[in-house]
């Protein structure tokens, strides 16, 4: 009895490892892709704005209407196309804490297959 209680406690302790490795390797990626996210952001509306003032200065005299609003609609284009490359993303996800959650479900398979009476 006391080898069985041992051994239950070392798969539990294994699986609790697992979990708060699992946990942890998750909270880094997540702050990382933050960071990134955040960086893309920032720059990405800085070009973007630089860029518009570059076109709209340059033909200021002849078009300045006509260049804003070909501005204008690149932009919302891009939004749409990031907003689908969002969507897309948040729907591959993985799932969170698969790896112990598949374990912990094998361990409770093996564990239900025992034969009580084969052990002493």
């Amino acid at each position: 009895m006391r080898g069985m209680v041992a051994t239950l406690v070392q798969l539990v302790h294994a699986r609790v490892e697992l979990f708060t490795t699992e946990l942890e390797e998750e909270m880094h990626r997540v702050a990382m892709l933050l960071l990134w996210a955040v960086i893309a952001v920032f720059f990405g509306g800085l070009f973007v704005l630089m860029l518009s003032m570059t076109i709209i200065i340059a033909v200021w005299d002849d078009h300045r209407l006509l260049a804003a609003i070909i501005m204008t609609g690149v932009f919302l284009a891009i939004v749409v196309v990031a907003a689908a490359l969002l969507a897309s993303n948040l729907r591959a996800r993985t799932r969170l804490l698969a790896t112990s959650l598949s374990e912990l479900r094998r361990d409770g398979q093996v564990l239900a297959r025992k034969d009580p009476g084969s052990e002493a």
